[in-house]
């Protein structure tokens, strides 16, 4: 089994890998790097995508589904495996991220999509892709892909410690391509839920809390200590959330549903509240935050950035200007998980996407089979298993 790694390799960022083993080749994600411009802002996918037997997509965050209109202008004619929550949410994400005349030409495929749950197992050509749920996001998954010779496992986005979602084990593998999004920041995942919970506490009557609509917000309403406001185009899709009872831990579900129906619904005429106030997106790329940050630097009200925040987003350049603060929420795995996902997958050699090349060094330290100089471009080898 050869892996092509196209993408969020010694970057952050258009996450994008090719599995290939004899005929066989399959593309896990297709994502889109914010920030960059022309053939960097896509997968460093080489000629026609027409080689492709399948593409199979973790969840609808920009860096992992943001290229798929980019991906069928190239030729991709073959079957889109994602869950239901990931279609449902992928048109909105391609609205913001796509390139506009490419999602002119190609509009989101609904009509290709092959659905499956987390927990399921899928087949392309001789490979088996096993699936489980990534604790990231409801309905996102992680890939163990088995073509009877090797494994690869590969972690899409994770929370192990979520204090929101469930994350299921990922099994033992020959390969294991690991969330490092955070380096080796060792600050476990409640220390910075108190940190932002504490802030939002001094900031009580009123902020602007920029969020993805998807997996964060819920962990951020489970953070907020008092009353609270959303943007009113996010409750439809916070309740969804909500309800998929199977993606959350228990007795979470309750919590978020009454804490959701209590919070107020806010539209643009609305004078900005005195209360936290939650909008999507989180770099305020696109979405209603990307009209509300202008409008909170304008009028000295309070931001808070919780994620990443890609250079020259408009949250980075409010950030450097001294006119948002950032407390990192964890979304990703910090050193702790991501130690402990290599030792249950059997401490097998590993990489480490979404994640900068110094970052890599140091989580090296503490995983000594990290292939820490592999980038984006380049074609490895899976291991065969042991005998």
């Amino acid at each position: 089994m050869m892996l092509d790694l196209l993408g969020g390799f010694g970057e952050k960022g258009r996450t994008s890998l090719a599995v290939n083993s004899g005929n066989d080749r399959i593309l896990l994600d297709v994502g889109i790097k914010v920030g960059a411009t022309g053939a960097e802002y896509y997968p460093a996918l080489a000629g026609s995508a027409g080689d492709i037997d399948a593409l199979f997509v973790s969840h609808a965050h920009e860096d992992h589904v943001g290229a798929l209109s980019w991906l069928l202008s190239r030729g991709y004619a073959g079957p889109i495996f994602m869950t239901a929550e990931t279609r449902d949410e992928a048109p909105a994400t391609l609205a913001g991220y796509a390139d506009a005349e490419d999602l002119k030409r190609f509009p989101f495929p609904a009509d290709r999509i092959e659905l499956f749950q987390p927990g399921d197992t899928l087949k392309s050509g001789n490979l088996s892709i096993r699936t489980g749920r990534s604790g990231h996001v409801v309905g996102g998954v992680w890939f163990a892909v088995d073509d009877g010779e090797s494994r690869l496992a590969y972690s899409a986005d994770v929370v192990p410690d979520s204090n929101v979602f469930v994350m299921d084990t990922i099994p033992q593998c020959d390969l294991l391509v690991l969330d490092a999004s955070y380096g080796a920041d060792p600050v476990s995942g409640a220390a910075r839920a108190r940190e932002i919970s504490d802030w939002m506490t001094r900031h009580a009557n009123g902020c602007l809390l920029p969020t993805p609509l998807s997996g964060r917000s819920l962990e951020l309403i489970a953070a907020l200590p008092g009353p609270f406001a959303i943007h009113a185009s996010m409750r439809a899709s916070l309740e969804t959330q909500i309800g998929a009872s199977t993606a959350l831990l228990p007795g979470v579900s309750g919590l978020l549903q009454r804490r959701l129906r209590d919070a107020a619904d806010w539209t643009d005429a609305d004078l900005l509240p005195s209360m936290p106030l939650l909008a999507d997106d989180g770099m305020g790329e696109a979405g209603p935050s990307s009209r509300l940050l202008p409008r909170a630097a304008a009028a000295g009200f309070p931001v808070l950035l919780t994620g990443h925040l890609p250079s020259g987003s408009p949250g980075d350049r409010l950030h450097k200007a001294g006119r948002a603060d950032w407390v990192r929420m964890p979304t990703h795995p910090t050193l702790g998980g991501n130690v402990d996902i290599w030792e249950k997958a059997g401490r097998p050699e590993a990489l480490g996407h979404s994640c900068a090349a110094d970052s890599l060094a140091d989580l090296k330290i503490h995983i000594p089979p990290l292939l820490a100089q592999c980038r984006t471009g380049q074609r490895i080898k899976v291991p065969a298993r042991s005998k």
